[in-house]
């Protein structure tokens, strides 16, 4: 049993949209990634996830909506739903998800990070 220090463990890292594990939990994952640009369009056929704004914010857009996160605020993102997370500036989320989640959902291409770090 092991505390984390979210500052500490984003001080490790400067890329962005690659997650990094920092806990696990039942089969669950706890991540750290930074943001910055738009990501790609994608959903998640079988896993729920959620999005804690740790510094800064981003914007979640939806087929027929966005909506602003902000520092100190989370969204779940059902499973199904078409998303796109995009951060004008630098933004660093904690996610907790399902450990089978593929950053990019079912989509691949070069954002795809299928082997997770962990720090």
């Amino acid at each position: 049993m092991q505390k984390v220090n979210i500052e500490q463990k984003l001080s490790l890292f400067s890329d962005h949209w690659k997650p990094k594990i920092v806990g696990d939990l039942n089969s669950q994952q706890v991540k750290l990634v930074k943001f910055q640009g738009p990501f790609i369009w994608h959903h998640h056929d079988h896993e729920d996830e959620l999005f804690l704004v740790v510094k800064g914010r981003f914007r979640m857009e939806f087929e027929d909506h966005s909506q602003w996160i902000e520092q100190g605020e989370f969204i779940i993102v059902p499973r199904g739903v078409e998303h796109r997370p995009v951060a004008d500036e630098e933004a660093a989320v904690l996610l907790f998800e399902p450990a089978t989640t593929l950053n990019t959902g079912n989509v691949t291409g070069e954002l795809t990070t299928a082997h997770l770090e962990s720090i």
